[in-house]
Protein backbone atom coordinates (compact mmCIF):
# COMPACT_ATOMS: atom_id res chain seq x y z
CA UNK A 1 0.00 0.00 0.00
CA UNK A 2 1.27 3.44 -0.91
CA UNK A 3 1.60 6.07 1.96
CA UNK A 4 0.35 9.60 1.79
CA UNK A 5 3.16 11.82 3.33
CA UNK A 6 1.45 15.40 3.75
CA UNK A 7 4.47 17.79 4.13
CA UNK A 8 3.83 21.49 5.05
CA UNK A 9 6.04 24.74 5.60
CA UNK A 10 4.68 26.08 8.89
CA UNK A 11 5.80 29.39 10.93
CA UNK A 12 6.31 29.82 14.54
CA UNK A 13 2.99 31.79 14.57
CA UNK A 14 1.36 28.72 13.30
CA UNK A 15 0.93 30.60 9.27
CA UNK A 16 1.06 27.82 6.15
CA UNK A 17 -0.29 30.38 3.35
CA UNK A 18 1.96 31.54 0.95
CA UNK A 19 4.90 30.69 2.21
CA UNK A 20 7.28 32.90 0.13
CA UNK A 21 8.97 32.95 3.69
CA UNK A 22 10.84 30.38 3.26
CA UNK A 23 12.72 30.90 0.78
CA UNK A 24 15.89 32.50 2.76
CA UNK A 25 15.67 28.94 4.66
CA UNK A 26 15.97 26.85 1.55
CA UNK A 27 19.28 25.57 1.68
CA UNK A 28 21.16 22.69 0.78
CA UNK A 29 20.41 20.77 3.72
CA UNK A 30 16.41 21.78 2.94
CA UNK A 31 17.05 21.09 -0.87
CA UNK A 32 17.79 17.16 0.18
CA UNK A 33 15.12 16.75 2.59
CA UNK A 34 12.55 18.19 0.13
CA UNK A 35 14.49 16.18 -3.02
CA UNK A 36 14.56 13.01 -0.85
CA UNK A 37 10.55 13.22 -0.30
CA UNK A 38 9.98 14.12 -4.17
CA UNK A 39 12.24 10.98 -5.02
CA UNK A 40 10.06 8.92 -2.67
CA UNK A 41 6.61 10.43 -4.21
CA UNK A 42 5.11 9.34 -8.04
CA UNK A 43 2.57 11.20 -7.40
CA UNK A 44 1.18 14.73 -5.72
CA UNK A 45 -2.28 15.28 -3.57
CA UNK A 46 -3.71 18.58 -3.35
CA UNK A 47 -6.60 20.48 -2.70
CA UNK A 48 -7.89 23.83 -5.06
CA UNK A 49 -5.93 26.39 -2.91
CA UNK A 50 -3.10 24.93 -2.69
CA UNK A 51 -3.42 23.51 -6.99
CA UNK A 52 -4.14 27.76 -7.64
CA UNK A 53 -0.95 28.32 -5.73
CA UNK A 54 1.42 26.11 -7.36
CA UNK A 55 -0.08 25.71 -11.03
CA UNK A 56 1.48 29.29 -11.81
CA UNK A 57 4.71 28.99 -9.81
CA UNK A 58 5.74 25.40 -10.58
CA UNK A 59 4.53 25.73 -14.26
CA UNK A 60 6.45 28.45 -15.39
CA UNK A 61 9.78 27.69 -14.18
CA UNK A 62 12.42 26.43 -16.62
CA UNK A 63 12.42 22.59 -16.49
CA UNK A 64 16.16 22.11 -18.24
CA UNK A 65 17.46 23.11 -14.67
CA UNK A 66 17.65 20.63 -12.22
CA UNK A 67 18.03 22.98 -9.12
CA UNK A 68 14.31 24.21 -9.89
CA UNK A 69 13.05 20.84 -9.38
CA UNK A 70 10.24 22.15 -12.32
CA UNK A 71 10.95 18.81 -13.94
CA UNK A 72 9.49 17.11 -11.52
CA UNK A 73 6.30 18.92 -10.15
CA UNK A 74 5.49 19.93 -14.01
CA UNK A 75 5.42 15.76 -14.68
CA UNK A 76 4.64 14.29 -11.50
CA UNK A 77 0.74 12.58 -11.88
CA UNK A 78 -0.92 14.77 -10.07
CA UNK A 79 -4.54 14.64 -8.67
CA UNK A 80 -6.27 17.68 -7.01
CA UNK A 81 -9.28 17.29 -4.77
CA UNK A 82 -12.10 19.68 -6.13
CA UNK A 83 -15.65 20.26 -6.43
CA UNK A 84 -15.14 23.64 -8.86
CA UNK A 85 -12.06 22.75 -10.93
CA UNK A 86 -13.00 20.74 -14.64
CA UNK A 87 -10.09 21.22 -16.20
CA UNK A 88 -6.95 21.62 -14.97
CA UNK A 89 -4.37 23.49 -17.53
CA UNK A 90 -0.94 21.99 -15.16
CA UNK A 91 0.40 19.05 -16.81
CA UNK A 92 -0.21 15.59 -16.26
CA UNK A 93 -3.53 16.66 -13.31
CA UNK A 94 -6.25 14.82 -12.97
CA UNK A 95 -9.07 16.06 -10.82
CA UNK A 96 -10.71 13.46 -7.86
CA UNK A 97 -13.79 12.53 -8.82
CA UNK A 98 -16.61 10.98 -6.24
CA UNK A 99 -16.37 10.79 -2.53
CA UNK A 100 -12.46 12.21 -1.35
CA UNK A 101 -12.17 9.62 1.37
CA UNK A 102 -12.89 6.70 -1.48
CA UNK A 103 -11.18 8.00 -4.37
CA UNK A 104 -7.83 8.79 -1.54
CA UNK A 105 -8.04 5.12 -0.59
CA UNK A 106 -8.38 3.48 -3.65
CA UNK A 107 -5.20 5.69 -4.92
CA UNK A 108 -3.09 4.41 -2.01
CA UNK A 109 -4.31 0.48 -3.26
CA UNK A 110 -2.69 1.37 -5.97
CA UNK A 111 1.14 0.16 -7.25
CA UNK A 112 3.63 2.98 -6.80
CA UNK A 113 5.73 5.05 -4.10
CA UNK A 114 4.14 7.65 -2.07
CA UNK A 115 1.60 10.18 -2.24
CA UNK A 116 2.83 13.87 -1.15
CA UNK A 117 0.47 16.21 -0.11
CA UNK A 118 1.45 19.89 0.46
CA UNK A 119 -0.21 22.33 2.52
CA UNK A 120 -3.02 21.62 5.48
CA UNK A 121 -6.70 22.45 5.03
CA UNK A 122 -9.49 20.94 5.12
CA UNK A 123 -8.44 17.74 2.24
CA UNK A 124 -5.38 16.91 4.48
CA UNK A 125 -7.88 17.42 8.06
CA UNK A 126 -10.71 14.93 6.13
CA UNK A 127 -7.97 12.03 5.16
CA UNK A 128 -6.66 12.32 9.02
CA UNK A 129 -10.02 12.09 10.24
CA UNK A 130 -10.32 8.66 8.02
CA UNK A 131 -7.00 7.27 8.76
CA UNK A 132 -5.63 7.87 5.37
CA UNK A 133 -2.95 9.97 6.21
CA UNK A 134 0.66 8.11 6.85
CA UNK A 135 2.71 10.85 7.86
CA UNK A 136 2.54 15.19 8.44
CA UNK A 137 6.10 16.53 8.52
CA UNK A 138 5.87 20.10 9.70
CA UNK A 139 8.96 22.04 8.28
CA UNK A 140 8.62 24.72 11.30
CA UNK A 141 10.47 28.18 10.12
CA UNK A 142 12.05 30.17 12.86
CA UNK A 143 9.41 33.56 11.41
CA UNK A 144 6.28 34.51 12.79
CA UNK A 145 4.57 36.95 9.83
CA UNK A 146 1.03 37.50 11.83
CA UNK A 147 -1.96 37.22 10.13
CA UNK A 148 -4.47 34.07 9.96
CA UNK A 149 -2.92 30.89 11.32
CA UNK A 150 -4.35 28.64 8.85
CA UNK A 151 -5.09 29.59 4.95
CA UNK A 152 -9.09 28.79 6.04
CA UNK A 153 -11.01 27.35 8.78
CA UNK A 154 -10.59 23.88 9.54
CA UNK A 155 -13.55 21.29 10.93
CA UNK A 156 -13.54 20.61 14.30
CA UNK A 157 -12.14 17.00 14.54
CA UNK A 158 -9.38 15.75 17.17
CA UNK A 159 -6.48 13.37 16.14
CA UNK A 160 -3.34 12.55 17.97
CA UNK A 161 0.02 11.89 16.49
CA UNK A 162 3.16 10.13 17.61
CA UNK A 163 6.30 12.20 17.15
CA UNK A 164 8.47 9.74 14.46
CA UNK A 165 11.59 11.83 13.60
CA UNK A 166 13.27 15.02 14.49
CA UNK A 167 15.48 17.30 11.85
CA UNK A 168 17.25 20.19 12.93
CA UNK A 169 18.43 22.25 10.39
CA UNK A 170 21.64 24.42 10.35
CA UNK A 171 18.92 27.26 9.34
CA UNK A 172 16.95 26.79 12.31
CA UNK A 173 14.14 24.88 10.48
CA UNK A 174 13.08 21.98 12.44
CA UNK A 175 11.36 19.59 10.73
CA UNK A 176 9.24 17.61 12.91
CA UNK A 177 7.41 14.43 11.27
CA UNK A 178 4.33 12.65 13.17
CA UNK A 179 1.89 9.40 12.55
CA UNK A 180 -1.46 9.90 13.13
CA UNK A 181 -2.56 7.77 16.45
CA UNK A 182 -5.43 5.69 15.27
CA UNK A 183 -8.29 6.04 17.49
CA UNK A 184 -9.26 3.79 20.25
Amino acid sequence: MRKLINSTYITLDGVIENPMWTMPYFDDEAGAFAGSQTDAADAMLMGRATYDGMFPAWSSRDESDPTTGAAYFNSVKKYVASTTLTNPEWRNTEVLQGDLVEAVAALKQQEGGDIIQYGFGSVTTALIAAGLVDEVRLWIHPVMVGGASVTAALPDFTATFELVDTRVHKSGVIIASYRPVPAA
